[in-house]
């Protein structure tokens, strides 16, 4: 069936047995059994979606991940506490000494922060593969998994994933990919040759700003080894979210829809103004990575990031305190618009050289268009009144 519908009714199983149209919420830490037979074939764990503890799930938990799994078009999915636990969770499972790990050089900061302060000093070797870089090469024997995130996070540049895709197979390397941008409804990554998919469910899929939440897809196979990282580590999620995140899911298409409308509008109007260097947003036809975009996104939701001529201090916080309707936040994906500054992970720390673009991310909310367009040219105004305070 069509997603728009599949959204709608994927995740209902258990909701006719309480005569409703939502499934309930099942909150229990311990699950118990009616034989011994019965508890030995959970606790072989040889059934994905089957209680065995409450940690491991419960029906509402089940429910969500075989939605996701729909959604996705792939056989499982995991939930976890956040999107963080997730790509650790799969990052973890695939690291150990003596085996060698490529992620790409613009994925989430925490991710590339796991890797150098867990991972590396665990014995894993991890090497960055810097935009553009042919996978192919940088493959070896020891090679356990090529970890990618497309858009990368702020720079918002683009990947060819089926290039990685197609050179890892022939090494028999597994692909993951932080593909919570897109969402499924947009990013299809298992049909694009992706083995591991992983979403913040915090963001879009959600799509309430109240709650936590990671999922990964994926066949059975490819998720077997994170499905015990998992349960090892304890990273499962919360009923209550997975309950929340089931209620996100069937306003997703519609959401989703209204966030890239208003996106490419502010976006397209955000191009005209004069103290904007650059929109980095693929789906915008000026875009260097729009031909990529296309060919393996049917949409693009947001965030995206912009480049403001360099200015002072005081100019770019006024720019920022400015703003009336755009939050300042780190998260995004919600029904809020948000803005905060667009510094990678690594350079937090460090202060913007005078004469550098500062850079902003946005998150495109719900709010009408016009009006989102009329905040920042407000907040610019702001900005333009500081610089020229600031040179008399």
């Amino acid at each position: 069936m069509h997603r728009d519908t599949l959204l709608i009714h994927a995740g209902r199983e258990s909701a006719p047995a309480v005569h409703a149209v939502s499934p309930p919420l099942v909150r229990t830490s311990t699950t118990v059994f009616d034989t011994l037979a019965a508890y030995q074939q959970a606790q072989a764990g040889t059934v994905f979606d089957a209680p065995r503890y409450g940690r491991s799930g419960t029906a509402t938990t089940f429910e969500l991940q075989r939605a996701m799994a729909s959604l996705a078009r792939t056989e499982t999915c995991i939930a976890t506490s956040c999107g963080l636990s997730a790509i650790t969770a799969v990052l973890g499972a695939h690291a150990g000494p003596g085996r060698h790990i490529l992620i790409s050089a613009g994925v989430y900061g925490p991710t590339r922060s796991f890797c150098e302060q867990d991972l590396v000093p665990g014995g894993t070797h991890v090497e960055v593969v810097p935009h553009g870089a042919d996978v192919s090469l940088l493959l070896r024997d020891d090679t356990s998994l090529v970890f990618i995130e497309t858009p990368a996070s702020l720079t918002m540049e683009m990947i060819d994933v089926r290039a990685v895709c197609a050179a890892a197979l022939g090494r028999g390397v597994p692909v993951a990919c932080d593909s919570t941008w897109g969402t499924p409804l947009y990013f299809d990554a298992h049909a694009l040759g992706i083995d591991i998919s992983i979403h913040a469910a915090t963001k879009f899929i959600n799509g309430h700003s109240d709650l936590l939440l990671g999922l990964i897809t994926g066949k059975a196979q490819a998720l077997s080894a994170i499905r015990a990282y998992c349960d090892r580590g304890g990273t499962h999620a919360a009923p209550d979210a997975c309950w929340l995140t089931l209620r996100g899911l069937r306003t997703l298409a519609v959401r989703l829809a209204r966030h890239q409308q208003s996106a490419l509008t502010v976006a397209r109007w955000l191009q005209t103004q004069p103290r904007v260097l650059r929109v980095r947003f693929p789906a915008l036809e000026t875009d260097p990575g729009h031909a990529l975009w296309t060919s393996q996104f049917s949409g693009a939701a947001g965030p995206f990031t912009v480049e403001i001529a360099p200015c002072s201090e005081a100019a770019f916080a006024a720019f920022i305190d400015g703003l009336q309707l755009f939050s300042l936040g780190t998260s995004w994906g919600g029904f809020e618009s948000l803005v905060m500054p667009a510094l990678p992970h690594h350079q937090r720390a460090l202060a913007t050289p005078a004469d550098a673009p500062r850079r902003v991310r946005l998150h495109i909310g719900l709010e009408d268009a016009q009006d989102l367009c009329n905040d920042l040219q407000s907040a610019m105004a702001a900005m333009t009144t500081v610089t020229l305070r600031g040179e008399r």
